[in-house]
C-alpha cells in the first residue's frame, strides 16, 4: 500500500465561516474604518493601553487566536519526522531558507521600487517589514485544512507543523532581525524578543500543557470538544483585531485605497512561487503526491496571526507593517484554495515520468 493510500482521509470541506473568511475580513475593514471615524477617542484610548510596548487588548486577542490553533499541534509527533524525511527536508528548506528571503527581495523590488510612486514614502520601509514578518513564520493551523482538502498524508502534516513550531521558537527572531537589518530597518531587539516569548514560546508551552491535560482526563473526545468551542472564539478574536487595526488605519486607507492592492502583489507572487518550488522539488526527489501536496501548502502559507501581533508590537497600530500583514489575512483563503486546486488537478502529471507514489 502506498503512502498516499495509507494516509487518505474522507474529503473535507471548509465550513461556511472559513469559506468566506476573506469576505468577513473585508467587512471588518469597512467596520473598522467607520468606527475609527465615529469613535476616534475610543480607539486612541485602546492604543495607549500598553505594557512594555505591548498593546494589552491586542495581546489578549492574539492569545485567543493562537492558543486554539496550537492546541491542535502534537509536539509528540516529532518522532514521525524520520518517516517522511524527504518531504520534511524540502519543506524546511522552503520555509526557512527560501520564503523569508524571497519575500524580502519581492518587497524591495515591488514596494521600494516599482510601486513606490503610488505609496506613501514614509511607510515604504514599514510595508517591507510587514511583508518580511508575514513570510518569516510558517502556517500553524489552517494548513491542516489545506492538507485535508488536497488529500494530504495527515501524519506528515502533523509532524511538519510540530517541527516548524519548535524551530520558530529559535529561528523567528534571528531571521526577522537579519532581514530587517538588510532592509535598513531599525530592529528593536527587546520588543522583538518579547514578541517571540509572548506570542510563540508561552502559547506553545501553555497549549501543550493544556492539550496533555485534556487528553489525560478525557481523551481525544475531550480535545475535540474543546477545539469545537474554541475555534469560533479564535476566528472572532481575529476579526476583532482587524476592526481595531483598521480603526487606526482608516485615514491612510481612505487617502490611498490602492495600497491594499499593491501590497497584495508581492504576497501573491511569493505564495505561488514557494508552493510551485516545493511541489517541483518533491516531484524531482520522488516523494509521494500525498506528501508533496501539504509540503507545497505549508511552504506557501503564513502564520499571519503571529505576523499581525509582532507588527503591532514592533511598529504600532498605525504602521505600514501592520497593514501589510493584514493584507496577508485578506488574501489567505482564496489564494490557498487556488493552490489546493492546482495541487489536486496536477496529480496525474506529478505521478507520470517515473514519479514514485510510495516514498515519504
Amino acid at each position: 500500500m502506498s503512502a498516499c493510500e495509507d494516509g487518505r482521509r474522507a474529503p473535507v470541506r471548509l465550513n461556511g465561516f472559513n469559506r468566506y473568511l476573506s469576505l468577513w475580513v473585508a467587512l471588518c475593514i469597512v467596520a473598522g474604518i467607520i468606527l475609527g471615524k465615529l469613535l476616534p477617542v475610543v480607539f486612541q484610548k485602546l492604543g495607549t493601553l500598553e505594557l512594555a510596548q505591548v498593546n494589552m487588548p491586542v495581546a489578549v486577542l492574539i492569545w485567543l487566536m493562537i492558543v486554539p490553533m496550537l492546541l491542535k499541534v502534537d509536539l509528540g509527533a516529532l518522532h514521525q519526522v524520520r518517516e517522511h524525511w524527504r518531504g520534511i527536508t524540502i519543506t524546511l528548506f522552503i520555509n526557512w531558507a527560501v520564503k523569508p528571503f524571497s519575500m524580502s527581495l519581492l518587497g524591495w523590488l515591488f514596494i521600494a521600487h516599482l510601486f513606490s510612486a503610488w505609496l506613501p514614502s514614509a511607510q515604504i520601509t514599514s510595508y517591507i517589514a510587514g511583508l518580511i514578518l508575514l513570510a518569516a513564520a510558517p502556517c500553524t493551523a489552517m494548513v491542516f485544512v489545506w492538507s485535508n482538502l488536497s488529500g494530504g498524508e495527515p501524519h506528515f502534516t502533523l509532524s511538519q507543523v510540530a517541527l516548524n513550531d519548535l524551530i520558530m521558537i529559535f529561528a523567528f527572531a534571528p531571521i526577522v532581525g537579519l532581514l530587517l537589518g538588510l532592509a535598513s530597518i531599525s530592529v528593536p531587539w527587546a520588543t522583538l524578543l518579547l514578541s517571540v516569548g509572548l506570542y510563540i514560546v508561552i502559547p506553545v508551552v501553555f497549549a501543550q500543557l493544556w492539550r496533555r491535560r485534556l487528553l489525560t482526563r478525557g481523551g481525544e473526545s475531550a480535545l475535540r470538544h474543546t477545539l469545537r468551542i474554541l475555534n469560533p472564539v479564535s476566528l472572532l478574536a481575529l476579526l476583532a483585531t482587524l476592526v481595531l487595526l483598521f480603526g487606526f488605519q482608516g485615514d491612510q486607507i481612505l487617502a490611498q485605497p490602492l495600497v491594499i492592492i499593491l501590497l497584495a502583489v508581492p504576497i501573491l507572487i511569493q505564495v505561488y512561487f514557494n508552493a510551485g518550488f516545493a511541489y517541483i522539488l518533491n516531484r524531482h526527489f520522488g516523494v509521494a503526491h500525498c506528501i508533496a501536496g501539504p509540503s507545497a501548502l505549508i511552504g506557501a502559507s503564513n502564520f499571519f496571526e503571529l505576523a499581525v501581533a509582532t507588527a503591532i508590537s514592533l511598529f504600532g497600530f498605525q504602521s505600514g507593517a501592520a497593514l501589510a500583514t493584514v493584507v496577508g489575512v485578506l488574501v489567505e483563503v482564496p489564494v490557498m484554495l487556488s493552490v489546493v486546486w492546482l495541487v489536486s488537478r496536477t496529480r496525474p502529471w506529478y505521478e507520470t515520468h517515473g514519479a514514485r507514489t510510495s516514498l515519504p
